[in-house]
């Protein structure tokens, strides 16, 4: 059975990024675990967590199993946690590997944080180890399925990797695909390869019944560029590689940063070390 990872830290983040979570997993069969990470046994921060201080507690365990009772009952394939001890980053991404998790879904600001424009520090470094695909979600964008998905090909072979993932969880939505060549250099040879790898993803997804548009968007300001057009489309998600070796590629690490620091619509990550 597929599981979907849950970073909770009681931040009004990560339980969006749990409603969320749930919404995706009743669509895909998937239970959820949440998961919160401590830096030593003996760390008992004072939680004070919105509705869940109604009760005084200096138990982590306590805290976890309110969510639990609050939301368990929500996802049909069932819902547990787990609490681990070391750097945050680190064991989401070793519980990740260890339950072979089809994706984490996480917040991008936590209680130690605060809505800027970038992202937890603990957020990005999961989003370049983890495991898996990673879907990072601002508290402010509500629990919604992807009716849209923004699908940016630029011109190197990583940058296609995450075509099938994506078709696949695009096809438990029923979701329309936005495939958009981008390049940040303007020239006619580069938008005609772009136009072919476009085509031939655009062929690939219309052969899986899902619903296809095009664009090319060429341009220094990429990012600026792709987060506009899916606010204009009203997308639910884009999908990204957190790096790339060509010196053409647009997602090269700093600006699939950028993309995750300054979209208001939820990224789906892949790191080069799921393939």
């Amino acid at each position: 059975m597929k599981m979907i990872l849950v970073p909770i830290d009681f931040s009004a983040d990560s339980i969006n990024a749990l409603e969320h979570a749930i919404i995706i997993a009743n669509k895909i069969d998937a239970s959820v675990r949440l998961i919160h990470v401590v830096k030593s046994k003996k760390f008992e921060p004072p939680f004070v967590i919105n509705e869940f201080t109604s009760i005084l507690s200096n138990s982590i365990d306590d805290f976890m199993k309110r969510i639990i009772e609050k939301y368990a009952k929500k996802v049909k394939a069932g819902m547990d946690f787990k609490i681990r001890e070391g750097k945050i980053y680190r064991e989401i991404c070793n519980q990740a590997k260890y339950d072979d998790a089809y994706l984490i879904i996480m917040g991008t600001h936590g209680l130690s944080g605060f809505e800027e424009k970038v992202i937890g520090s603990n957020a990005y470094r999961v989003v370049v180890n983890s495991p898996c695909p990673i879907i990072t979600i601002r508290q402010k964008f509500n629990p919604i399925e992807p009716r849209k998905i923004i699908l940016p090909i630029d011109m190197s072979k990583e940058t296609r990797k995450k075509i099938p993932f994506v078709t696949e969880y695009a096809l438990n939505f029923n979701s329309e695909i936005h495939v958009i060549g981008v390049s940040n250099v303007n020239s006619n040879d580069i938008k005609q390869k772009l136009t072919l790898y476009c085509n031939q993803v655009e062929e690939y997804l219309n052969e899986k019944k899902l619903a296809v548009h095009k664009d090319i968007i060429m341009n220094n300001d990429i990012t600026e560029s792709i987060i506009q057009y899916a606010v204009k489309n009203d997308a639910q998600l884009i999908a990204i590689m957190t790096e790339q070796l060509n010196r053409l590629a647009f997602w090269l690490g700093p600006t699939a940063q950028e993309i995750v620091n300054n979209s208001p619509i939820p990224v789906m990550s892949f790191s080069s070390l799921i393939f």
